[in-house]
């Protein structure tokens, strides 16, 4: 990741949260926000993680998105 992505992701504000409607829910409104914003930071709440992990969710939603993964930490994800 490049410094400038970096500090991009580091001070991006959570804009999408994946809730226990899953990540089809949220993956047009990430496709959107994307075509608006250099990156898009995801939170992963409790209630969609079920058992899977933080990792599986963003791979999955990134896919659906068609949206380039940046990185994961903790349950939150960044996307470009």
């Amino acid at each position: 990741m490049t410094e400038d992505l970096a500090k991009k992701a580091h001070e991006a504000d959570v804009t999408v949260w994946v809730g226990k409607a899953g990540v089809d829910a949220v993956a047009d409104e990430l496709a959107d926000q994307l075509d608006d914003r250099d990156v898009v930071k995801v939170k992963f709440l409790r209630a969609a993680r079920g058992g899977s992990s933080t990792a599986e969710l963003a791979d999955e939603l990134g896919d659906l998105a068609d949206a380039d993964l940046v990185e994961t930490r903790g349950n939150t994800a960044v996307y470009k």
